[in-house]
């Protein structure tokens, strides 16, 4: 596609499927998966900076993956915190801003205590925001919201005609983000896996087969470019 016709999405939510399988595919264990898949999730933070993305929301641990084998969690939970050490020269050098989206509890002190670094020494970059969603749900996320919704009319702090569905997106875990123009899905699977119900109301998704470690900067040009062949209505009329 001529890149001069190419639409850039603003913000693009990835779900990073398939690193077991990969790895079941290669003869290799599931941890071999998760590890080229932190590569991977590297290389596109780079590229989708590059390109000129305004958010990237990748999908690393789900408030669900908590069901798996306790030595694959305990893996995991260990590869997120490398991450966090390791991709911060790489977060600098590209000028990325962290956020992280999802519930802190059942994550380790020592992880925690990375990320939170790592969202610190970060915080004044200027360039594109990476969002990881670690320990998260959409359906908690939105639960959550309407309880501290229900907080503050109960203590008399939000009156109720002035509840609409900005004000709700303000107490969500994305607050202040614009919504997913568009997202990514690996591995050929059709669902959306409890991951941003609200926020991708409007989303365009594009599926692939291929499994994530074997994701590139080919097929995220793909996917942009069936994005920006799209046309958006947001529920009108097209304009002919």
């Amino acid at each position: 596609m001529d890149e001069t016709l190419r639409t850039i999405p603003k913000h693009i939510a990835v779900i990073m499927d398939g690193n077991g399988r990969w790895a079941t595919q290669q003869g290799k264990p599931r941890f071999e998966g998760h590890q080229r898949g932190a590569l991977t999730a590297r290389q596109i933070t780079e590229d989708c900076s590059k390109l000129g993305v305004e958010h990237l929301t990748l999908y690393c641990l789900s408030s669900e993956n908590w069901k798996r084998p306790e030595e694959e969690l305990a893996f995991l939970i260990q590869l997120l915190r490398h991450y966090m050490i390791e991709e911060r020269t790489t977060m600098m050098k590209n000028n990325i801003r962290l956020k992280i989206i999802g519930q802190r509890e059942r994550i380790p002190n020592p992880t925690l205590n990375e990320m939170d670094k790592t969202i610190e020494l970060t915080a004044a970059n200027t360039g594109m925001t990476l969002h990881l969603a670690i320990n998260y749900g959409s359906r908690a996320e939105i639960v959550g919201a309407v309880r501290r919704i229900v907080d503050d009319v109960l203590q008399h702090n939000l009156p109720l005609e002035e509840i609409d569905e900005t004000l709700f997106s303000n107490y969500l875990d994305t607050a202040g983000t614009p919504d997913p123009d568009l997202l990514i899905r690996t591995s050929g699977e059709l669902r959306l896996s409890n991951y941003l119900l609200w926020q991708l109301s409007y989303a365009e998704i594009w599926v692939t087969p291929t499994y994530w470690p074997d994701f590139n900067r080919n097929l995220l040009l793909e996917a942009i470019d069936s994005f920006s062949k799209r046309q958006r209505r947001f529920g009108s009329v097209a304009v002919l």
